[in-house]
């Protein structure tokens, strides 16, 4: 499976008022793991550049002046992202300049050219919803060093979030060995089979039996009597004691 993880930096918020993309990076996964073989991208936007969004990433218009306009490498960034699965964070931000820069060459949209895509800020609502789930706030939450990251750019955010999608989707339901096949990035996949194996079952000492005891009681001295596991008991009991004998 290959995917490309990728962000945009612009001149501001809106392609419909005619804001650019002056930054693209890329980063490439196959099955999941880092090729190295990324592209970067600095773009003429030949427009100027707000404020704010200039404070974001610090990239002025003197810098872009000798810079490609996104007609001369739309060719190459197609060739790069056919077929792939787009993994971006805030997916219609950076969607939707790409869909307006396609636009302008008769192109797009962009999901029509690729194979898919995620939006990593959607899957991180659903993880841990009323969070802060920006990208510094998921890489502080999922141990990706992120010091280098004094303003926005591109190539730099793409490969933070490379690390953080690899993080937010490692889970796994089962003992499943990757066994990586030969150069053309095929993989097939080994399940060991556990039926076979005796677990241990620790039993609980008298001591912490006693110990939790006397929690649950304390929990129900102090919901005065109205805790489920006291009504379970008590209903058990109560078809105990009217069970016919054999």
């Amino acid at each position: 499976m290959r995917q490309i993880v990728l962000d945009t930096e612009t001149t501001g918020l809106s392609p419909q008022d005619g804001d650019r993309i002056i930054e693209i990076g890329c980063v490439e996964l196959v099955n999941r793991q880092l090729t190295g073989n990324n592209r970067h991208f600095y773009l003429n936007p030949e427009r100027d550049i707000h404020e704010e969004a200039l404070r974001v990433h610090g990239i002025t218009r003197e810098f872009l002046a000798d810079k490609p306009r996104f007609a001369d490498v739309a060719a190459e960034l197609l060739d790069y992202l056919r077929g792939a699965e787009l993994i971006i964070h805030n997916a219609p931000f950076d969607l939707g300049f790409l869909d307006a820069e396609f636009a302008r060459l008769g192109l797009g949209p962009t999901r029509s050219l690729v194979a898919g895509v995620i939006d990593t800020l959607v899957l991180a609502k659903e993880m841990w919803p009323g969070k802060r789930n920006g990208l510094d706030a998921l890489c502080d939450r999922l141990g990706v060093d992120n010091s280098g990251r004094q303003l926005h750019g591109a190539l730099l955010d793409a490969e933070l979030l490379a690390d953080v999608y690899i993080y937010m989707t490692r889970g796994q339901e089962s003992l499943v060995i990757d066994v990586h096949g030969e150069d053309d990035g095929s993989a097939t996949l080994q399940r060991i089979d556990l039926s076979a194996l005796a677990l241990p079952v620790l039993q609980a000492s008298a001591e912490e039996r006693a110990a939790h005891e006397a929690l649950l009681a304390s929990l129900d001295q102090e919901s005065k009597g109205r805790t489920v596991w006291r009504r379970l008991e008590a209903a058990s009991s109560a078809t105990a004691a009217n069970r016919p004998p054999n």
